[in-house]
């Protein structure tokens, strides 16, 4: 109901507010600064490279022909309207859910939910390791973004333990109806597994929850767009129990977040009636089985594989321990766009790097060859679908 949740918000009456907004290392100050500790999160997160690059990566159809499908960026700015809405109804901090909303998704690497199983695959084989995009999330926010400082440095972001959490507690592919804060104040490097742990904030359980809200129609959407539901529609308005040709994403989002207010309590946690919970895991369901799992996106999806698995290969072949950049450069002459790319970006995160400039964490040491192998997957889980594809493209156009 109404602000029903007002003295559970994360604020400076908060049991967990020191916490929340603890990070871990101070953020440089001005003297002209009026944001808050969340709306500064906010703004680091969307000045970010990694926020810029949402714009050109799959959310589940790979259609850049088509200006109207969903790209990551516009499933991230959805996720932020109804976790915004929420939260204002309830009574909760709509600027923490802005910051954890926008960032959610910034581990996500090429070609959605595919291009993760490869680099997955890739992890297992060479790392003995799982990749998943809400831990990568983290560790891009925590240590691979940088931002300059009032000096010209580059630093990492340093966001407040309260985003941090809520973007590698997001996972949305959930099935339990009833959502509550943890309690404990935990190491988010103890996270081993997506969905491991509940969100440590009310606001954080929100974005959780809205990422299904958001992606549950509009991949719908989408797939009608590009007609593979074509010879499925009549399932779906039974499902829904709509008429014929009236499916409104809006209107589905509207009646869930309504619904989620309705029967959400401090007491209770963040719930949906049975009937919607029902409906929503009908919708779900339909969607692996008509939208996921559809043989028109295997064509694509192998392709992908081939172009993730080549870039890594190429890369990856290089490594010599000290010898490796004598490699590489010798490549340049066939590669320049991937290995010029490459080198600049990886001397960000080396001790041997130029760090004239620079007061980032070292990452890599190149004499380990799990972190050059780390290294690679991390700058290819952060490329656009097309920086992928004109990669792949240098490598087989020799």
């Amino acid at each position: 109901m109404y602000n029903s949740f007002l003295n559970e918000a994360t604020n400076k009456n908060n049991i967990k507010w020191i916490n929340a907004i603890s990070r871990e290392a101070p953020l440089y100050s001005r003297n002209n600064d009026i944001r808050s500790e969340f709306e500064r999160d906010f703004t680091r997160i969307i000045h970010s490279n990694a926020y810029r690059r949402l714009k050109h990566k799959t959310q589940v159809f790979y259609s850049p022909q088509n200006d109207h499908i969903c790209t990551r960026i516009e499933h991230v700015n959805h996720v932020e309207s109804i976790s915004y809405t929420i939260a204002n109804y309830l009574g909760l901090n709509k600027e923490l859910t802005k910051a954890i909303a926008v960032a959610h998704d910034l581990g996500h690497s090429p070609f959605g939910h595919k291009g993760e199983k490869i680099l997955n695959e890739i992890c297992k084989k060479d790392l003995n390791s799982s990749f998943w995009h809400e831990r990568n999330g983290l560790y891009f926010v925590d240590s691979v973004e940088l931002l300059e400082d009032n000096e010209g440095y580059k630093q990492n972001l340093d966001l407040t333990y309260a985003v941090r959490d809520g973007i590698i507690s997001h996972c949305g592919e959930i099935d339990e109806n009833i959502i509550v804060p943890r309690d404990e104040f935990i190491d988010l490097n103890e996270y081993k597994y997506p969905n491991q742990f509940a969100p440590y904030t009310w606001e954080g359980c929100i974005v959780k929850i809205s990422d299904k809200i958001s992606y549950i129609g509009r991949d719908i959407e989408d797939a009608m767009t590009i007609g593979i539901l074509d010879d499925h529609l009549d399932k779906l308005y039974n499902l829904l129990g709509y008429r014929s040709g009236t499916i409104n994403n809006t209107v589905i989002i509207n009646n869930l977040i309504y619904d989620l207010c309705q029967n959400s309590s401090p007491e209770k946690g963040l719930c949906f009636s049975n009937n919607s919970l029902e409906l929503m895991n009908k919708i779900k369901e339909f969607n692996y089985k008509y939208i996921y799992s559809s043989n028109i996106l295997r064509a694509s999806n192998e392709y992908f594989d081939i172009v993730i698995t080549t870039i890594y290969r190429t890369l990856k072949e290089s490594y010599d321990f000290q010898n490796t950049f004598k490699n590489l450069t010798k490549l340049k002459r066939f590669y320049p766009i991937l290995i010029n790319g490459f080198i600049d970006w990886f001397n960000n995160f080396s001790k041997d790097g130029n760090r004239k400039n620079l007061k980032n964490k070292i990452l890599f040491d190149i004499t380990k060859p799990e972190d050059f192998f780390l290294s690679i997957i991390t700058y290819i889980s952060g490329m656009t679908d097309k920086f992928a594809i004109d990669t792949y493209n240098e490598i087989i156009g020799f």
